[in-house]
């Protein structure tokens, strides 16, 4: 349990890092996107989501396993005392990532024409074109940023987030306004990534600098390649498989359904930002943290810390899901109240996080953590032979919602057989009372919330803010009544977060409060 207890104290804080990384440059995005949405309009809106869709389908070929297997190594290096070895993990995956970004760019770039045809709009091939080249500056951005987590340097993770929406931001605002529509957009969203890339590259220098260097003075390179596609190979064709698979439902979802459609389905999905404000942290720092464990050695404690991670994950992803689902039309009709789809779209998407009680976010990292990928790769193939058919058929049905719908639950059969694995080789499962008083709990504030916003005529503005505060303290008290955390648990979370420096007197009082509600309710 001290073990346990230490573990998650180094991931909250991580996580904690990687947090204000992602809510600063969401925000910036986000005030970018709602003056771009409304200044392109839906339609341009589209063609600048399209052009990006080809592209970031090419880009699932880049990786190879190289990334996953980088934070898997670094951290277990780093905790077997091994760090020399760390140099040579950052140059291998960096020299990998460069040369096969590059040669899919170009791949990219000479298929523009096929693409923009096959779409019937010759507007996009130089959209197209353009976007093109993200696939090489996101591998340096990529790259940059596994080797943060790895060594469990958060921060400068958001450092090159909150750049590289700042940039985004705000050359796409000037090439817009200037009058260059969605080959603006593309363009700055070109240069964010390139300048973002370039300074996590620099970043990742200065980290390599200061590592132990090797006996002989030596980079194994081509050795050290090896031993990172040994492990992340399988794992690459199951990662190739899966993005492959999403990118391909934004591929064809363009064919059936009209570009105002796609524009609004872009701004919901948008939006889903703010649930993975939490979901994304906790992914980030999880499968560093599993990879310290030996499931033979530490069986005991891989136990708690996998029911830890799913009770405290849905503590935070449940009400963020639901609150997002309640306001979602007073929340987009304030900001985009052209996108009239777009409100059922993104109630619709936040359904997938409610997963997380059931594990989503746990299973696979421990899975991969501990060397399970071939595993993995089998779960993704059934993934793909569910997803590809079910896509396609209830797209050019149901356009949108076919697409959410086969998004919600092609992983479904994945994640149960995960589950039953993970039981029956390391004897972990989830606590799956406290995942049920959760969603319950935020079922409960999330009706409280629509009735009243719904039965009460108030504006948008009024809405959100009155149904904000509403749901907050009906989950709460939702939480506390269902049982779904105890005393124990404000113990373990005061303990997780204190090593936050002065956040800790916030937290401190808030959970002070949550414990005379408990005194109070005889809890």
């Amino acid at each position: 349990m001290s073990k346990a207890a230490e573990m998650a104290k180094v991931s909250a804080k991580g996580g904690f890092h990687l947090l204000w990384g992602l809510v600063a440059s969401t925000v910036i995005s986000s005030v970018g996107t709602i003056f771009i949405g409304n200044i392109l309009g839906d339609s341009q809106y589209g063609l600048y989501t399209i052009a990006l869709a080809a592209p970031n389908l090419i880009a699932t070929f880049r990786d190879w396993g190289i990334i996953t297997a980088m934070i898997k190594y670094t951290a277990q290096y780093n905790v077997e005392d091994k760090r020399d070895k760390i140099r040579s993990v950052f140059a291998a995956s960096i020299v990998f990532e460069i040369v096969l970004g590059l040669v899919l760019s170009m791949v990219s770039f000479l298929l523009s024409g096929f693409l923009s045809t096959l779409y019937n709009n010759v507007e996009l091939a130089p959209l197209i074109q353009i976007a093109s080249f993200t696939i090489l500056t996101g591998a340096l951005l990529g790259t940059a940023q596994s080797a943060f987590v790895g060594v469990e340097r958060m921060e400068l993770n958001s450092i090159t987030l909150i750049l590289q929406s700042i940039v985004k931001t705000a050359v796409i605002l000037l090439l817009v306004i200037f009058g260059m529509g969605p080959l603006g957009a593309v363009l700055g969203y070109l240069i964010a990534f390139l300048i973002a890339g370039l300074t996590g590259v620099l970043l990742m220098w200065t980290l390599y600098r200061k590592l132990p260097k090797p006996a002989d003075n030596k980079l194994e390179i081509k050795g050290t390649t090896k031993t990172l596609l040994s492990y992340g190979l399988p794992l690459s064709i199951a990662a190739i498989i899966s993005g492959f698979q999403t990118t391909f439902y934004n591929f064809i979802y363009p064919i059936y359904v009209s570009t105002d459609l796609v524009g609004n389905y872009g701004i919901a999905s948008t939006f889903v930002v703010l649930i993975t404000f939490f979901a994304t942290p906790i992914t980030t720092i999880l499968f560093p943290a599993f990879s310290k464990l030996d499931a033979q050695k530490d069986r005991e404690t891989l136990k708690y810390v996998f029911q830890f991670s799913v009770k405290y994950a849905s503590l935070l992803v449940v009400p963020a899901a639901a609150i997002v689902m309640v306001l979602a039309k007073p929340g987009i009709g304030v900001l985009f109240p052209d996108y009239a789809d777009a409100p059922l779209f993104l109630a619709l998407l936040a359904v997938n996080q409610l997963l997380t009680v059931a594990g989503t976010l746990s299973a696979g990292n421990l899975i991969n953590s501990q060397g399970q990928t071939r595993f993995n790769l089998k779960l993704a193939l059934l993934n793909a032979a569910i997803g590809f058919p079910l896509s396609v058929i209830l797209i050019s049905q149901f356009g949108t919602i076919g697409l959410i719908v086969t998004t919600l639950t092609a992983g479904i059969p994945s994640l149960i057989i995960s589950l039953f694995w993970l039981k029956k080789h390391y004897g972990v499962t989830v606590d799956w009372s406290s995942s049920a008083r959760l969603l319950l709990s935020g079922t409960v504030a999330a009706a409280i919330t629509y009735l009243l916003i719904t039965q009460i005529a108030f504006s948008n503005w009024i809405a959100l803010i009155v149904g904000a505060i509403v749901f907050l303290s009906s989950f709460v008290l939702a939480v506390l009544l269902t049982r779904a955390i105890d005393r124990s648990d404000i113990n373990n979370i005061r303990n997780m977060l204190g090593g936050l420096g002065p956040l800790r007197r916030p937290i401190n009082f808030f959970l002070k409060i949550i414990e005379k509600l408990m005194t109070a309710l005889r809890l």
